[in-house]
């Protein structure tokens, strides 16, 4: 079938799912056992080149991508490179189950990541991502800033499923291992520079080199500039009949454009290797992300409270959507004098003006200390010490208008440091463990100022103004994390490997409250009139035991499957934005045991590869944030809390294949099914009891959590034409799709706003690749064209209508766009 846009229509029944899972043990053995006799080889006269046989490290150790019993997807440089990969958001998301994408410009410099389903969208530090980020074996705790450059990458791994075991907290969802080339001392290095549309530019380089005999080094850098792609006009300019104030002074009525890019980074490795005893890696990085907020647009706009409204009285409704690839957002929130609602004396309450920028600005320093040590063959000791400090500053327009609904600017500083242990034996040939410690300390301070000016009261007759909500926001977050672990692989014959595995957590967080006025001295009446929440320190303070099994059964050289049981876990915290005393309470942690049953096989003399893995996760005490809470109290609300409990079953497939000579094709897609089984009554508004499993009360919840997407889909054809002397010729085309999700917690009622407005709608995005190389491979030029068919869609949608702001903000992706890459490798 074919939708409205002309994209393919894809769905998969609930019962299909479910048929899935009462047929998939059978289905594995029975193909196993297919397969375990010879396996078919391809003629001999096509002589199709055989699938690159790719090594991973994601059990500590290296092994081929097809013995690790894990559902795991592996990017060499060779792939992200012919796709015109420069970030991680861009190569993720082919990828079975992996939905990250740059987050909406209210929340910073920062990614949405979920795998499977779970993982996290709001950057605040008192939250924690449900997706283990590491790099280079580091962990890095925070969403912002996560959309790592893959600038001189080796190898991305995504590891599918928790990995509570060796890679700790919040990897319930999974865990995305970033390993970059080490030196080597062999020499070489490249240069590239892309030429493209909105004047984009990008500048890429790395050299290897030798200093001393054992003593090498590798330093890398990379620069990208374009222009934005949505344009932010004056509304007083372009409507000069409108009454509102003009701030272009007669000039034209463009003033700027988002979504652009402004990137430098740097990377210096220095690599003491002596022997094959000892190996130390010394890595540092720098980073500076400068450039106006990211692309988005107003969607819906109704909020009749007169404090919202421009500085001439014009209230905000949907005479400020621009359109598709515009908007009018301002910086900052004009003065005014507060018309009272609920509390009559407040009538004429001075509400001073506020502003701030439109820029987005990131930086961070970063430094690894990776040491190998083989004590003996069998013995060996791994240290890994890790360091990032960053800051990020974001100011934000809640309503991309000259209405004055909200406003803030934000500044985050955060440092942190980890150090980990590990120890690896082979106590025989069938027997080996590793074990090990961590600990990890982090500080984050959050500044904000808001001015929040929608706060009002529902009635049926519109909204009730209660206070002006102007404050300063300073508050620091202390986090650290110990833990002790150990995994066991044990192989009983040849073809039977079983593994388990156990992990001790101990997770601390601290989170202080400071609610100012704009003097930044004296105590916001409003917030917290009986000084109970100002200097107030909230205590998260928790443990949790996860384990691991799983066995796997070679049945010949070509065909491996696996089944595997484990638990994960996502920390708990307290909530970051309490409007009131009564809100400054806390959330515990998110708990699931999964079950998956995994196939890997390399077919027709490894032209085909085909793995697969279906699952089933037991889920408990998921985090939502209400923002609505008139239980806890009245007005706006932002607060974290356990939902409830659900089961969420999916199937993941990934094929490769070079049929014949030249020809390379891949595929990826994911099903997943989420079910509540029962929800927290005070999440939805009602009266606090235990978990209901009444479907009336279910259904006030939305049937998913935001950033859950049921369908992804991925597909890419690339064919190699020899050019004789001339050289090679590559074109590539890769179509991806991803289905809907909500766009907010709560469900949105048919017909409503949100219904309408809010809902993330399926897309699908199409790119082709057009790359010329010599004959030595050492010049290749790449011709780009991203988003093929000019597809308007949207990757992130903001509702706040459910807290009484009144908009619903969507982030377009970038339209079409074309681009010249030369790189010369020498």
């Amino acid at each position: 079938m074919v939708d409205r846009e002309g994209g393919l229509e894809m769905k998969a029944s609930p019962r299909r799912i479910s048929n899935l899972w009462r047929c998939a043990p059978g289905g594995f053995a029975a193909l196993g056992a297919w397969l375990s006799g010879p396996v078919v080889a391809a003629p001999a006269t096509d002589q199709p080149e055989k699938l690159e046989e790719v090594v991973v490290t994601a059990e500590y150790r290296e092994e081929k991508l097809q013995d690790t019993p894990i559902a795991i997807t592996a990017f060499t440089p060779q792939q992200i490179e012919a796709q015109g990969a420069t970030k991680l958001s861009d190569i993720l998301n082919d990828a079975p189950s992996v939905y990250l994408r740059p987050q909406s410009a209210a929340f910073g410099e920062s990614v949405v990541a979920y795998i499977r389903g779970f993982g996290q969208a709001d950057f605040d530090p008192a939250f924690e991502p449900g997706v283990g980020l590491y790099v280079d074996d580091v962990y890095y705790p925070r969403l912002t800033g996560a959309n790592f450059d893959l600038l001189d990458v080796e190898r991305v791994e995504v590891l599918r499923g928790p990995q509570g075991t060796l890679y700790g907290r919040n990897s319930e969802g999974g865990a995305v291992r970033f390993v970059t080339r080490k030196p080597t001392g062999e020499g070489g290095g490249y240069v590239t520079v892309t030429y493209g549309s909105g004047n984009r530019i990008n500048l890429r380089a790395s050299s290897d080199f030798k200093l001393a005999d054992h003593f090498t080094g590798r330093l890398s850098g990379t620069y990208a500039s374009q222009d934005g792609y949505v344009d932010v006009y004056d509304y007083g300019c372009t409507h000069p009949g409108s009454g509102v104030p003009s701030y272009t002074a007669g000039l034209k009525c463009k003033e700027y454009s988002l979504g652009d890019v402004g990137y430098t980074g740097v990377r210096g490795l220095l690599r003491y290797n002596p022997s094959d005893r000892l190996d130390i890696m010394l890595s540092v990085d720098y980073e500076r992300d400068r450039h106006n907020n990211g692309g988005e647009v107003l969607l819906y706009a109704n909020n009749p409270n007169p404090n919202v409204a421009t500085v001439n009285g014009l209230p905000f409704e949907s005479r400020f959507v621009c359109g598709k690839w515009c908007n009018y957002t301002t910086t900052g929130q004009e003065a005014a004098s507060w018309v009272a609602g609920v509390i009559p004396a407040l009538q004429g309450f001075p509400v001073p003006a506020t502003s701030g920028s439109q820029l987005n600005s990131l930086s961070s320093y970063d430094g690894a200390l990776n040491i190998g040590i083989s004590i003996t063959d069998a013995v060996k000791v791994a240290s890994i010490t890790g360091y990032r400090n960053w800051r990020n500053e974001f100011s934000i327009d809640g309503d991309l208008s000259p209405a004055r609904t909200q406003f803030g600017n934000n500044i985050l500083t955060d440092w942190f440091w980890s150090q980990e242990l590990r120890l690896s034996v082979d106590l025989s040939k069938s027997v080996r463990f590793t074990t090990g410690a961590y600990y990890s300390d982090e500080k984050t301070t959050y500044y904000t100022l808001q001015d929040i000016r929608y706060v009002a009261i529902p009635t049926p007759g519109g909204p009730l103004p209660l206070f002006p909500l102007q404050f300063i926001g300073n508050d620091p977050v202390h986090t650290n994390s110990k833990a002790l672990f150990g995994t066991l692989f044990f192989n009983v014959t040849d073809a039977l490997t079983l593994t388990g595995g156990v992990r001790y957590t101990k997770d601390f967080k601290s989170y202080t409250y400071y609610r100012l006025n704009l003097d930044g001295t004296t105590i916001n009446p409003f917030l917290d009139p009986n000084h109970m929440l100002t200097g107030h320190e909230a205590v998260f303070d928790g443990s949790r035991p996860d384990w691991h099994f799983s066995a796997d059964y070679r049945f010949n050289p070509a065909v491996m499957a696996y089944l595997s049981v484990g638990t994960g876990y996502k920390a708990g915290g307290d909530s970051p934005r309490p409007f009131s005393a009564a809100q400054a309470i806390g959330f515990g942690p998110e708990k699931l045991t999964s079950y998956e049953l995994g196939l890997k096989t390399d077919l027709l003399n490894r032209t085909l590869r085909f793995n697969t893995a279906v699952f089933y996760n037991d889920f408990k005490d998921a985090q939502l944030v209400l923002l609505s809470c008139p239980q806890f109290s009245p007005g706006p609300c932002a607060l974290p809390q356990n939902a409830g409990n659900a089961k969420v079953k999916g199937i993941e497939v990934e094929v490769q294949a070079t049929p014949v000579a030249g020809l390379e094709l891949d595929a990826a897609g994911s099903y997943l099914k989420w079910d509540w089984d029962c929800v927290n009554p005070e999440v939805v508004g009602l009266a606090n009891g235990p978990c209901s499993s009444d479907p009336a009360v279910i259904g006030l919840l939305a049937s998913t959590p935001i950033g859950f997407t049921k369908e992804l889909y991925h597909a890419g054809i690339q064919y190699q034409t020899s050019l004789g002397a001339a050289g090679f010729l590559t074109p590539r085309f890769d179509v991806s799709y991803t289905g809907p999700s909500v766009g907010a917690d709560l469900a949105a009622a048919p017909g409503t706003a949100s219904a309408i407005y809010g809902q993330n709608q399926g897309y699908t995005v199409a790119n082709f690749h057009l790359t010329w190389a010599n004959a030595k491979k050492d010049l290749q030029a790449t011709l780009e064209v991203t988003n093929l068919f000019n597809k308007y869609y949207f990757f992130s949608k903001f509702d706040l209508t459910g807290a009484g702001q009144g908009a619903i903000i969507g982030s377009p992706g970038r339209p079409t766009e074309v681009a010249l890459t030369m790189k010369k490798s020498f």
